[in-house]
């Protein structure tokens, strides 16, 4: 296993340990480093094919805690915005749109750092927040934004926040990545890379989850929102 491989690896491990451990955000560090060594044309799907598993593999520890109720609505809600969004593909809209997101997340995070009180949503805001993703997710692939902006409005303590966000990623990243591989993307380094990282997934997932128990929940929140403003200069810078 040659150096680049191992680095890949570590990559992947770091990545994966913080998506178990807040729900979100492997993406954050896997991608731009990935391209960087890999090129986007690989990095892309191999992130991808991974996302549905780690879903998987944080379920098996929080499958209980998964809010239905406002999964089904924001993966309903998600179904039908999607054809709104594939509609955007050639508009040009692409950089506006993510630098309008890009500020949402930036300042929703910070003014929850700051006031430290944010509003709580009903069931049915589900809907068009789902909407809204499907939109995102059918024209420029960044459906996970507003799940996490509805998520922390819901107030859900750590393991819900994070199950119900997986209940949500494991269906929609199935569809991408099983997109991804009707394009063709799925080259054999794709897919030696991918069995690769299996096992130091695993690793992450269940040292992630061993973390996740012991963050006081005030201390969870915060480092949501701080995620949330990393993932709009991610947005921003991309």
């Amino acid at each position: 296993m040659d150096s680049t491989v191992v680095l890949i690896l570590v990559i992947f491990f770091v990545s994966t340990l913080l998506r178990s451990v807040v729900g979100f955000g492997n993406a954050l560090i896997a991608m731009p480093l990935l391209a960087i060594l890999l090129g986007i044309t690989t990095a892309t799907p191999l992130v991808a094919l991974t996302g549905p598993l780690l879903s998987l593999g944080i379920l098996v520890f929080d499958w209980k805690q998964v809010d239905l109720k406002s999964t089904w609505r924001l993966l309903a809600a998600s179904v039908l915005g999607i054809p709104l969004g594939l509609a955007f593909l050639n508009t040009g809209s692409e950089a506006l749109v993510k630098t309008v997101l890009a500020l949402v997340l930036v300042l929703f995070g910070a003014y929850s750092l700051i006031v430290r009180h944010i509003p709580l949503l009903g069931d049915g805001w589900a809907f068009p927040f789902g909407f809204i993703a499907g939109v995102l997710g059918g024209a420029y692939n960044t459906n996970g934004p507003p799940i996490v902006v509805y998520s922390s409005l819901k107030r859900w303590n750590p393991d819900r926040f994070r199950g119900t966000l997986q209940g949500y990623f494991l269906p929609t990243g199935l569809i991408v990545a099983a997109s991804h591989g009707l394009s063709g993307l799925w080259t054999p380094e794709v897919v030696r890379l991918f069995l690769y990282s299996i096992p130091v997934n695993a690793v992450a997932i269940a040292a992630g989850h061993w973390l996740h128990k012991r963050i006081p929940e005030g201390k969870f929140d915060r480092l949501v929102y701080v995620l949330l403003i990393a993932l709009g200069i991610f947005l921003w810078l991309d």
